[in-house]
């Protein structure tokens, strides 16, 4: 099938022509004719399928007829994070090139006064992350009352960021009567009980497995030690002769530390996370784009829809805590049926997380070795690793490690026993002051010993209290201390 035969127009497809597409891809040739038909759409398909041309090209054909007021978006567009925003909004400049839409793109970072300026003069297509989009609501800068077409993209990534309350707000301030267009990769309860909130009778898409990793990305496992990782990195790097890599790592205190060390052993890198500037993020992103620089170690901004072209590798750090992100991070590559390679360091407590990942891709991750390097889980007996899933997990745990029964009791446990029979352990040895001396007035003065504590019947019942065993130092002389 080509775009031709997608109902699109001439414009579109020319431009689509210019950027030397085609043929669509399954999501675009499923979703683009319900789009132009009108429908409301539920999208799921993995990262890196075409997703987002589904809805630009129908939406650019759709808002061609018609013309924008002031501070009345005629679209919206939902993106979890600014990156992606940025993406969606390179987009319909590319595939809108002969057409006149006028988009806004409204992301944290940037200037309100620009982004007021832009929305003043009228905006075809508004391109927003949910918290600066509510933010100049709340300024009285947006009217949504006139929006005919909502896109939720990448839902599942709103809901792992905590923006569903805003992404909810935002949908009871639009009209009942529009047409929604809502994508996600991964299909979990909560997202699907968003989607029958939102959606009218929707048409449902899905042109892959929910969560399941591209057939181009080789996957490979390396058990390592905690503090063996940036090694067993850097020997990786130059054993594959790595042309451009992403490297993934949970927080962004060990994105700044991975960076300073790659560069230290004089390495190619950069650093991408969420606590730097939009105009720093943006131009980190474009000159690793650009081939400025090798290696771009990032957070998860940076694991979902961003189109690196020619990403060779993508390399796990940290093993996600989530598994879904593991599916996202290696989806940077092997794009457009390019070959890609995904490399994993695990260290023994991240066999679980592993568990979990293959839990959700249905296979096992090939192990592989390091030169040099001796596997983390190879001096220690293991036990298997039990996991709910599609299959039986094939990891192990140390023996060590293995969690024991909730009944185990040491050989030494007394609970079953009477409380009269229990050992008594030994008290501690009063603690006095008769060994130190103290000077008063030139004099050295020993303080009195404790008093030695009353001893009782072992049948005796009466209560010990604070009166009948005061502390030692109310009995101690008041000495004036020399000055």
């Amino acid at each position: 099938m080509n775009f031709s035969d997608l109902g699109l127009s001439h414009e579109v497809l020319q431009a689509v022509a210019d950027a030397g597409y085609k043929a669509p891809t399954p999501i675009q040739e499923q979703a683009i004719p319900h789009v132009l038909a009108g429908r409301d759409v539920l999208g799921c398909a993995q990262t890196g399928t075409g997703k987002t041309a589904g809805f630009t090209l129908p939406m650019i054909d759709m808002l061609a007829s018609g013309r924008s007021r002031a501070r009345m978006p005629r679209s919206l567009i939902l993106e979890p994070t600014r990156e992606l925003a940025a993406q969606v909004s390179a987009a319909f400049e590319t595939y809108g090139k002969y057409s006149r839409l006028n988009q806004a793109l409204l992301i944290g970072g940037e200037s309100f006064v620009d982004q007021e300026r832009k929305l003043d003069r009228g905006v075809d297509v508004l391109i927003a992350t949910p918290g600066r989009l509510l933010d100049l609501y709340e300024r009285g800068k947006i009217i949504l009352s006139d929006t005919k077409v909502l896109v939720i993209d990448e839902a599942d990534r709103m809901l792992d960021m905590g923006f569903i309350p805003d992404v909810e707000r935002i949908v009871a301030l639009l009209p009942r009567m529009r047409q929604t267009l809502f994508f996600s990769a991964t299909m979990p309860p909560e997202i699907r009980r968003l989607a029958d909130a939102f959606l009218s009778n929707p048409k449902e898409v899905a042109v892959a497995p929910p969560a399941s990793p591209a057939a181009t990305v080789a996957q490979s496992l390396f058990m390592v030690q905690p503090f063996g990782k940036r090694e067993a990195l850097r020997r990786l790097l130059r054993r594959d002769d790595v042309k451009n890599a992403l490297i993934f790592c949970n927080r962004k205190r060990d994105v700044d530390i991975l960076h300073r060390s790659l560069t230290k052993h004089g390495l190619s890198a950069a650093a991408l996370h969420g606590d730097l500037t939009q105009s720093k993020r943006t131009e980190t992103l474009e000159k690793f784009k650009e081939g400025g620089v090798r290696l771009l170690v990032a957070s998860d901004v940076a694991a979902r829809g961003l189109d690196i072209e020619g990403l060779s590798h993508v390399f796990n750090f940290d093993v996600p805590i989530h598994a879904e992100d593991y599916v996202h991070r290696i989806g940077r590559t092997g794009r457009a049926g390019r070959a890609g390679h995904a490399f994993t360091l695990a260290t023994p407590d991240d066999l679980h997380f592993i568990a979990a990942i293959e839990s959700l891709i249905g296979r096992t991750i090939p192990v592989g070795k390091i030169e040099g390097m001796e596997p983390a889980l190879d001096h220690e007996p293991t036990v298997p690793l039990a996991r709910g899933g599609h299959g039986k997990s094939k990891r192990t745990l140390p023996a060590s490690r293995a969690k024991k029964p909730r009944n185990h009791q040491p050989h030494n446990d007394h609970r079953n026993q009477p409380r009269h029979e229990r050992p008594v352990a030994p008290r501690p040895l009063p603690v006095t002051m008769s060994s130190f001396p103290l000077v008063a007035n030139g004099v050295v003065q020993a303080l009195p010993a404790r008093r030695p504590e009353p001893t009782f019947a072992k049948d005796d019942p009466s209560v010990i209290g604070f009166g009948d065993n005061p502390p030692a130092f109310l009995f101690r002389p008041r000495v004036k201390l020399a000055r």
